[in-house]
């Protein structure tokens, strides 16, 4: 991998990783255009640039979580959060040696299916059934909160995408799109941070860490500083704008690897 590949990496990461486009399918995609072959320990290392991006935009937001849980006592937020993060980090965790060893997951056709599914989704998400309207994160139930969590398992598959997925399950449960913006951000940090301590964890990834080093730090810089621009992006995009943008994007990219993979 030359360092051009490495910068076209950490700028797919740092903007599809917070824009609901999949982050996974387009490192699947460019991987397999660029060396024919998916290196999956090398895109666990580049979420890190994309959760210190994370920190730092929503570093108010994060300091007001722990003061409301360490001085004012009110742990709805955290709770709804922890419960929407549980279902995706322990069966990811369960999972993970099958995800690294798996060519399902390196799929381009798989990833083809994951676009076009949740951008139909996403086209038609304002004519589907919905829970009772909810201001914030903080005012959702458990139970919905669960909800939320359990489809967010579902972005374990290369193409369905983190964020997009956790925003539709938010809409449905009654949050408008902004707030299932912030609240698909909040509940990432404690997953995307768990992969990242994983990765460390292991003493075979930290030697990969060690040797491709430059490359990684190079590339975790390009994808944070494209991720604070993405994800600024997004919470202003979705403060007037719905989901249909990224549906369409989704379903026309989809077309294109199919054709790709047809021709083949």
């Amino acid at each position: 991998m030359n360092i051009f590949e490495t910068i076209i990496l950490g700028l797919t990461q740092g903007l599809t990783e917070f824009i609901p486009v999949s982050s996974s399918g387009h490192l699947v995609i460019l991987q397999a255009l660029m060396s024919g072959a998916s290196d999956h320990t090398f895109l666990e290392f580049i979420n890190i640039g994309t959760v210190l991006a994370l920190l730092v935009f929503f570093r108010a937001r994060i300091i007001a979580i722990c003061r409301d849980v360490f001085v004012n006592k009110n742990y709805k937020l955290a709770r709804n959060i922890l419960i929407t993060a549980i279902p995706a980090g322990l069966i990811g965790y369960s999972l993970s040696d099958f995800i690294d060893s798996s060519s399902f997951f390196g799929s381009v056709a798989v990833v083809t299916v994951g676009l076009a599914v949740v951008g139909i989704v996403m086209i038609i998400i304002d004519k589907l059934p919905t829970a009772s309207q909810v201001k914030d994160g903080e005012s959702l139930s458990p139970l919905r909160a669960l909800f939320i969590g359990l489809i967010q398992t579902l972005a374990l598959i290369p193409g369905v995408s983190r964020s997009g997925s956790t925003i539709i399950a938010g809409r449905l449960m009654g949050l408008n799109s902004a707030m299932s913006a912030e609240y698909s951000f909040l509940v990432s940090l404690p997953i995307m941070l768990g992969v990242t301590a994983k990765v460390f964890i292991n003493a075979s990834d930290r030697a990969y860490f060690v040797e491709h080093m430059p490359m990684l730090l190079v590339s975790n810089a390009v994808a944070f500083i494209s991720g604070l621009l993405a994800v600024g992006f997004l919470m202003r995009y979705l403060s007037k704008h719905g989901l249909a943008v990224f549906g369409w994007y989704r379903i026309g990219l989809a077309a294109v690897l199919a054709v790709y993979l047809l021709v083949q």
